[in-house]
């Protein structure tokens, strides 16, 4: 699939994300400039997740899912990251194994398929290798839904309420699964809070 057109519309950021979904309702290209604000986070949220390659196809079926569903929209939500997160992470539901793979992979040789390629981290990647390990192998343990919030809350920077929206759950779930991801997590790293180490998780 390829992006959405861009357009001149929005050029200085100076509506909101509900007003540009609103105003894509009318010209289909206003559309773009939500793909423009918050592709390259998404991107870097899936990657995280299954790899560069994969990424790629995911982000596109992210936002191709986002156009067809806009106008079912809740315009009152300004910010369409919660949104977008959510039809990211049910995506990413569905590479299940390759995500668990990519986080066994890691856990084994401290290589992040992500960002080996980036040299001026050499001595920071030698440096948290083996938190990362360790964090991978925890993460590769827990339940898809538990993951799931805790990387939304660590990786995409949601909060408990936007996570609850992005996956459609109530925010005592996201606290429950929160609180057992953490405790398990922080049970493999020493007594580390995972949501804590978000530079590792971010490498």
């Amino acid at each position: 699939m390829t992006a959405p057109p861009r357009g001149s519309v929005d050029a200085e950021h100076e509506v909101d994300d509900a007003a540009l979904i609103e105003r894509s309702w009318r010209d289909a290209e206003a559309f773009a400039g939500l793909y423009d604000r918050h592709a390259a986070h998404i991107h870097r949220y899936i990657a995280r997740r299954l790899g560069m390659e994969p990424a790629d196809d995911l982000v596109a079926e992210t936002f191709l899912a986002a156009f067809r569903r806009r106008r079912s929209y809740d315009p009152s939500r300004s910010d369409a990251r919660p949104w977008l997160y959510g039809i990211a992470a049910n995506l990413v539901g569905k590479h299940r194994r390759a995500e668990v793979r990519m986080l066994r992979a890691l856990a084994r040789t401290g290589v992040d398929p992500v960002t080996e390629g980036h040299a001026e981290r050499a001595d920071s990647r030698v440096a948290a290798g083996a938190v990362r390990r360790e964090l991978a192998a925890a993460l590769a343990r827990l339940s898809a839904g538990d993951r799931d919030v805790l990387l939304l809350i660590a990786w995409a920077d949601l909060s408990y309420e936007e996570t609850a929206t992005a996956l459609r759950i109530p925010v005592g779930t996201v606290r429950s699964r929160l609180n057992r991801a953490r405790r398990k997590v922080r049970a493999e790293l020493g007594g580390q809070d995972p949501t804590s180490l978000r530079e590792e998780l971010s490498r």
